[in-house]
Formats: structure tokens, C-alpha cells, sequence
């Protein structure tokens, strides 16, 4: 099942339903039973040592039974060959990071790309000797003129936090493997269900699946995807020996979580292009950004690569400043305060961006606020922002 050709794959849902999965070895049981143990013994020290089965586990930082059939979900609904799941989305972004990179190395990535990633590659990395370049990274072009003679790795996100820019997937794959240089790209926003990055070239695929592929907000995790013989050289080295593995137990409520996946990423798409709609015409809105709107400023790219969008958008308020947007947030009923996305709950937080994000020549910040719009009833919604917008 596992080996099909991408045109014989069973679509998203089905793959969400059952792939990985053979009711036969847990007495016929709809839901994986969760093999919570650290160890995995063998009846001889032969076993152990020669004859070792391939279906054999040994431990649970290097394989356990109930993540390897989550892992499998996840890199069919990638269009992956193997995937590998981390105790965060930082466990699978500083991995996968690793091993494409060795002291000395220089790395190109998007200057918009998630707070803590951007401090790994600036920050943390400097201390082997690691250059980045960050640059904007919707043209094209901006990838050749950055890279350098020692540059291994391009790092993208799109769409990207905040502001949710956009890069051309197939081109920059293209110089990269023209280059010999490694691609991963964060697809935490949109989700496997709406954008495919490794069919667009890309060598990796990252997510934070705390997120969407969780969907419930009550686990923390990561998962890193790509082919098997890039994966088999990754969990060799980083996949095991930094140690992030995902707990079982965890990588069960991650399954749980997949099982609906489809269904709840079209009602997060469907009430966010709604409510965006919606704000874009109140006279205290300045714009939103959120690909999809008719002032989507790469409409070819969002037609090309996505098939749909999420439940993430940044407002951004005509009164920018913090005290306004401070004032919003905290008028909103059903939105709660707070830092994560992807749940079913709707999240506000006011955000301080640089004006050269969003297309400002001023120095001084603007300040927005960042919206997950959940699983409630768009309606209601509505009129909790209706009223907030009120006090601005």
C-alpha cells in the first residue's frame, strides 16, 4: 500500500482513515492501540543481533509501532516517502536544518520566516561558523544573487509568518539542484491538504504539527518529510542522536488529530475568506494579509501552489498603533489571547511587524494583529469582531 505510484494515492481523507494501518496485527481494533514502552525485547540474542525482522523494534527514540503508523499518514498526505515525527516543530526544523548544513556552510532564507527559526539560523548557527543571508524571497532572482560558492542550504516558508509572502517553489528547487544545494520549506500554514511542497521540487518538508495536524491544542510536535533516501540519512544522524522524539502516546493524539484534518481545514478556509471579506470592507481596516483576497498581491503563485487556504491572517487596522490594537484584542469574546495557532479555537495577538514587511519605508514598527479564526460559527464571530473594532 505504502509503495503505490502518486497517480494510484487514495485522496487526503482516505489516507487520514487509514493508511499505515492493518487491523489484523491489534485484533481487528479501529484505533491503534498506543505502544507506550521505551524498549523492545527480543527471544534470543540472535534475533537481536542476526536475524533481525524487518518489521523489528528495538527502541523508542528510534522507531516506536503507534508513531511509525502516524509518520506514515503524514508523509502519504506530503507525497513523501518517509516522514519522522519530533517532540516539537523546532525538533523538526533544527534537525532537518543540521544535517543539511557543517561549519562553514552559508545558508539563504526568507527574512520573514518564524521568529525562533530565524534565531536558530542567525543566532545559534553562528556559533560553527554558519552565515545566513535573509532575504525577501518572492523574486526569484534574489535566490541566485545570494548564494555563494559554500551556501548547502535554502530555507523557505511559504506562506511565510505574518505577512504571508510566497516564494516560486519549482524555480528556487531548480537553482538549488542546479547548485547541488538542499530546499526545505516550512508548510505549517497552509497543511498538506492545501500545498505539497516536495511536488514541487523541494527536498524537505516541515511542519509544526502542533498546529493543524494536530488541530485540538493539546500535544506539542513536529515532522519533518521528504524521500527515503534523504529521510534515511537524517534519522541516522539527527533524527536520533539530538534525541527529539515524539512521545507515543503524543504521536497517537497526533493520528486522532489527522483523522479530521480534510474537514477541518475547508471550515477554517471557508469562515476566514468570510470574515476576511468582511473586514476588508469596514472603514476601520486598513488591509489584511491572506492569500486568496482579491488584492492578493501573487495571485499566479497562490493559484499555482495552493489549492486552498488556512485559518491564519494578520489584520492590519487603519489606527496602527499598540494602544489600538491592544484595545481590540482585548474587547474580543471569543477569541483568546495567545501565542499558538491551528487549533480549534480562534486566537488574537497584537504583532509588531518592521515597516519593510509590509511594504513600509519607515523605520518605526506597525503594529497589527495576527487572527486564527477556529472552528466557531462564523457569525458569531463576526460580531465579536464587529464589536471590538468598535473601541478603535
Amino acid at each position: 500500500m505504502d509503495s503505490l505510484p502518486p497517480e494510484q494515492m487514495p485522496d487526503p481523507e482516505t489516507i487520514c482513515a487509514h493508511w499505515g494501518e492493518d487491523r489484523t496485527k491489534y485484533m481487528g481494533a479501529v484505533i491503534p492501540p498506543i505502544f507506550q514502552n521505551s524498549l523492545f525485547t527480543n527471544p534470543t540474542v540472535e534475533d537481536r543481533y542476526e536475524h533481525r525482522d524487518p518489521g523489528f523494534h528495538d527502541y523508542t527514540r528510534v522507531e516506536n509501532p503507534t508513531t511509525e503508523i502516524t509518520e506514515a499518514k503524514i508523509a502519504a498526505l506530503e507525497r513523501g516517502e518517509r516522514a519522522r515525527c519530533f517532540g516539537s516543530g523546532m525538533g523538526a526544523i533544527s534537525c532537518t536544518i543540521l544535517s543539511a548544513v557543517k561549519a562553514g556552510d552559508h545558508v539563504v532564507a526568507v527574512d520573514t520566516c518564524y521568529g525562533p527559526t530565524r534565531q536558530f539560523l542567525k543566532s545559534y548557527l553562528a556559533r560553527f561558523g554558519v552565515t545566513v543571508t535573509m532575504i525577501n524571497g518572492s523574486d526569484v532572482q534574489e535566490w541566485e544573487d545570494a548564494r555563494l560558492p559554500n551556501t548547502t542550504l535554502f530555507y523557505l516558508e511559504s506562506p511565510s509568518t505574518f505577512v504571508f509572502r510566497q516564494q516560486d517553489l519549482s524555480a528556487v528547487a531548480g537553482i538549488a539542484k542546479e547548485h547541488g544545494i538542499t530546499t526545505i520549506c516550512d508548510n505549517s500554514w497552509a497543511s498538506p491538504i492545501f500545498q505539497n511542497p516536495l511536488e514541487f521540487g523541494i527536498d524537505f518538508v516541515v511542519h509544526s504539527a502542533t498546529k493543524y495536524l494536530g488541530g485540538h491544542s493539546d500535544i506539542v510536535a513536529g515532522v519533518a518529510v521528504g524521500s527515503k533516501e534523504k529521510m534515511t540519512t537524517m534519522l541516522q544522524n539527527e533524527g536520533q542522536l539530538i534525541g527529539a522524539i515524539l512521545d507515543p502516546f503524543a504521536s497517537w493524539l497526533l493520528m486522532r488529530g489527522l483523522r479530521t484534518l480534510p474537514i477541518r481545514m475547508e471550515h477554517h478556509q471557508q469562515t476566514t475568506l468570510e470574515l476576511a471579506k468582511r473586514l476588508l470592507s469596514h472603514p476601520k481596516v486598513e488591509t489584511i494579509y491572506y492569500p486568496g483576497l482579491a488584492h492578493d498581491p501573487q495571485p499566479e503563485l497562490t493559484a499555482r501552489q495552493l489549492r486552498g487556504t488556512s485559518g491564519l491572517m494578520t489584520v492590519r487596522l487603519k489606527n496602527q498603533t499598540k494602544e489600538a490594537s491592544y484595545r481590540f484584542v482585548n474587547s474580543l469574546k471569543y477569541f483568546g489571547i495567545g501565542c499558538s495557532w491551528g487549533g480549534f479555537e480562534s486566537l488574537a495577538l497584537p504583532i509588531s511587524l518592521p515597516g519593510k514587511w509590509v511594504g513600509e519605508p519607515q523605520t518605526n514598527p506597525i503594529w497589527t494583529v495576527r487572527m486564527h479564526i477556529g472552528l466557531e460559527g462564523v457569525n458569531d464571530l463576526w460580531n465579536d469582531i464587529e464589536h471590538a473594532l468598535c473601541t478603535v
